[in-house]
């Protein structure tokens, strides 16, 4: 399985725990396929949210351009619906009322059909203390691998 890395959200990953991930498509206008297809595409704080029922990318931005038609340029931050199965946006509604869970974004990317989705994940906000660690642990493991890498026999 091979994809097309557009955009990603490392951001999020230092912020949340995730929990649970998740693939959806995406509905496009225009040009914005385009875009995507140059990378010109954002997801710092982009977050998804619930609206009537339907899941919504918020807040992603996908620039303009500047070979599209100009009369016809869509706001780059407008919500995006997002496209699950039935029983996964369920799932994902009951958990985010009942357990106060997060959904964000982590990437956007091309699939091996050439169809533009988002990789999204069930997370839960991160305090202080556990941004900490996290970095702590990866500054340990980090040291560790340069000490074998570099041990002399």
């Amino acid at each position: 399985m091979s994809i097309d890395l557009i955009a990603q959200n490392k951001k999020a990953r230092h912020d949340y725990e995730i929990l649970e991930k998740y693939e959806a498509g995406i509905v496009l206008q225009g040009s914005e396929v385009k875009a995507l297809r140059a990378k010109r595409a954002n997801l710092t704080d982009a977050f998804c949210r619930f609206i009537k029922g339907e899941l919504y990318l918020m807040n992603a931005h996908i620039a303009h351009l500047d070979t599209a038609h100009k009369h016809y340029s869509p706001d780059t931050r407008t919500p995006r619906k997002l496209l699950m199965h039935k029983k996964e946006l369920h799932k994902l509604f009951m958990k985010v009322h009942k357990e106060g869970l997060t959904i964000v974004p982590l990437m956007l990317y091309f699939n091996e059909r050439n169809r533009a989705k988002v990789s999204i994940a069930l997370a839960r906000g991160k305090k202080l203390h556990d941004k900490r660690e996290d970095l702590k642990a990866r500054t340990l493991n980090k040291e560790a691998q340069q000490a074998i890498k570099n041990r002399s026999y």
